[in-house]
């Protein structure tokens, strides 16, 4: 994923069509966010965001599912009780500790 800026006016993405363009005065706008101004901080989070989404379509299609189906049951609560606790949690609970 490679977010590049040309000229200081016009950020582009070597993994999606989206961009977005500097409206001056620090504002930028994105082409799937029709009437927002962002910051450019902003404005690399939604290009990033855009790059994200164009991965999961890559990933949901290996799968046979859209990219909004893969996401949509990706964010569901597992519906599989884990018997034994997730080594991550449980790390992530025990490092306080330290």
């Amino acid at each position: 994923m490679a977010v590049q800026v040309i000229g200081r006016s016009l950020m582009t993405s070597d993994q999606t069509d989206h961009q977005a363009k500097s409206v001056g005065s620090g504002g930028w706008v994105v082409s799937f966010l029709p009437g927002r101004t962002l910051t450019i901080e902003q404005a690399t989070a939604a290009i990033q965001a855009a790059e994200a989404v164009a991965m999961v379509g890559a990933l949901a299609d290996q799968v046979g599912l859209t990219t909004l189906e893969t996401v949509g049951l990706a964010i569901q609560e597992s519906p599989w009780a884990s018997a034994l606790p997730d080594p991550v949690r449980r790390s992530r609970r025990l490092s306080w500790l330290a």
